[in-house]
């Protein structure tokens, strides 16, 4: 049975989703979810995902919320091969060990550069804040030590010799903040290396569709908003 993901690839989680399943051969129907249009809110989705977010999955009755829930499920379902999440119980370990960490860590940094420099001019219509900007780089590049230092090391991935489902939702976060115009792998050539073996291992065809949208992301405008939205954004943006 083909299952159904509701996605938009200026998300990050959308994005190593994507790439998953289009790597692994898995059939599935792409649900596209327009955030920038409000397709979340509606209550049609709400059906999907009563958390209203994306993405989400749906295989026949069954829903599922949560990207990291929705690739494990994924590779259960499709005995996808053993280096994406592997059967070995240390290695298993280490890939859930980067899955704990990256929410608060590499995420959440890299959204806080796209939150200060896209999505804040884009809403509220003023320009970004360098001095925001500066501190949200400087969290996210505190974090990418101690990426480097504890999981990458001097490792070809996160585990081993192979790409792992760590590697991959590693790099979809880090092409975030590549797409509103910082360079964050520069002067870091452990990084470089790293990010064109996970290129080359996924696919770099692959790897451009999945990041062309947010690689053009500077080519949002407010138009592409509507009005309830900006507003619902802005109430998000208050704190």
């Amino acid at each position: 049975m083909v299952v159904e993901l509701f996605l938009d690839l200026r998300s990050q989680p959308c994005r190593a989703l994507f790439i998953f399943a289009k790597k692994n051969n898995i059939p599935f129907e792409f649900k596209d979810v327009e955030l920038l249009k409000g397709h979340h809110l509606s209550e049609e989705f709400g059906k999907v995902n009563v958390l209203k977010k994306v993405p989400a999955l749906k295989d026949g009755a069954f829903t599922l919320a949560e990207s990291i829930a929705i690739l494990l499920y994924l590779s259960r379902k499709f005995n996808t091969p053993d280096h994406w999440y592997p059967s070995d119980l240390q290695k298993r370990a280490r890939v859930d060990e980067y899955l704990s960490w990256q929410h608060t860590t590499i995420r959440e940094k890299g959204c806080k550069i796209f939150i200060t420099k896209v999505l804040v001019p884009l809403v509220v219509g003023q320009p970004f804040s360098p001095e925001k900007l500066e501190e949200a780089v400087e969290e996210l590049n505190s974090a990418l030590k101690q990426f480097e230092e504890k999981f990458l090391q001097d490792k070809p991935f996160i585990v081993g010799n192979e790409i792992s489902l760590a590697d991959l939702v590693a790099i979809v976060e880090l092409m975030q903040p590549v797409g509103c115009g910082c360079d964050i792998f520069e002067n870091r050539p452990k990084l470089v290396e790293w990010r064109s073996r996970v290129e080359e291992a996924v696919g770099k065809e692959l790897f451009q569709q999945a990041h062309e949208i947010i690689l053009n992301v500077k080519n949002m405008s407010t138009t592409q908003l509507p009005p309830e939205l900006r507003e619902h954004v802005k109430q998000f943006l208050k704190p």
